[in-house]
């Protein structure tokens, strides 16, 4: 059961020159969803993540946070308010260790003087990046591994795992299963279900249909800048799904009205 507006976006508008890129856009998520965002190319939803996380200023509409609006200056202060972003590139260092992936850019220092110097904390990072991962499921073998000796669904869910491990809010997850295998995008999905049981809110962006409709509780449409449908999961098929996100079924006709 999903609980309170925890991120809302209302009649948010976004120019590129002469082309409308999102037109009139309003969505809610709630704390512990998974709201899919799904559209074919071209429709807005990258632009519509990046207004999200704070990457990109809108050119009208209102971002509201726990009933708070929000004007994003930059993706640091959104990640900073408890909203994390995953791109297509899971941004993890292959040369580093999970433990050093997990706490990069975060990373925590030894007491005393030689912490003022530089020197890190890396045990202690190894031992809470293992446990935040074992939290929400992921069965790395060990924090101390390099990234690169990974499957590339152990790395995404790593990416995944960290993104939850740091989150407070929001998690934005942009094609996290694409081109994985059907066992690591199982790995991956699991993963999302652990970040909603955690309470977080997830938007989850993918044009692998079968995994949006396996994992989200509500979907959201997009088709050329607008939002033509925003219902539970339990209401599409995969039929009417495409039929939607291309347009060959009448959104009307959808909605029952």
């Amino acid at each position: 059961m999903s609980g309170d507006v925890i991120y809302e976006v209302k009649n948010v508008s976004k120019r590129y020159g002469s082309v409308v890129a999102l037109d009139g856009a309003s969505l809610k998520l709630h704390a512990g969803e998974v709201l899919g965002l799904v559209g074919d190319n071209g429709a807005g939803k990258s632009t519509l993540v990046k207004v999200l996380s704070g990457a990109h200023k809108p050119d009208g509409g209102q971002i509201f946070l726990d009933g708070v609006e929000q004007s994003w200056s930059s993706p640091r202060q959104a990640l900073d308010a408890g909203i994390e972003t995953l791109y297509q590139d899971s941004g993890l260092a292959p040369h580093l260790t999970v433990s050093q992936n997990v706490f990069l850019g975060r990373e925590k220092l030894v007491r005393g003087p030689l912490g003022a110097l530089g020197f890190l904390a890396s045990k202690a990072m190894e031992t809470e990046a293992h446990a935040d991962l074992e939290r929400v499921g992921i069965a790395v073998p060990s924090s101390s591994r390099s990234v690169s000796q990974l499957s590339g669904g152990q790395r995404q869910a790593v990416a995944i795992g960290r993104a939850v491990a740091w989150a407070r809010k929001v998690i934005i997850l942009d094609e996290p299963t694409n081109h994985l295998g059907a066992r690591q995008a199982g790995e991956v999905l699991h993963v999302i279900q652990a970040a909603k049981s955690k309470g977080l809110g997830v938007i989850f962006i993918s044009h692998t249909l079968p995994h949006v409709l396996e994992v989200t509780d509500r979907i959201v449409v997009l088709r050329l800048g607008k939002i033509v449908k925003d219902a539970p999961t339990a209401e599409f098929t995969s039929d009417s799904l495409i039929g939607t996100i291309t347009g060959s079924i009448q959104t009307i006709k959808l909605d029952g009205d």
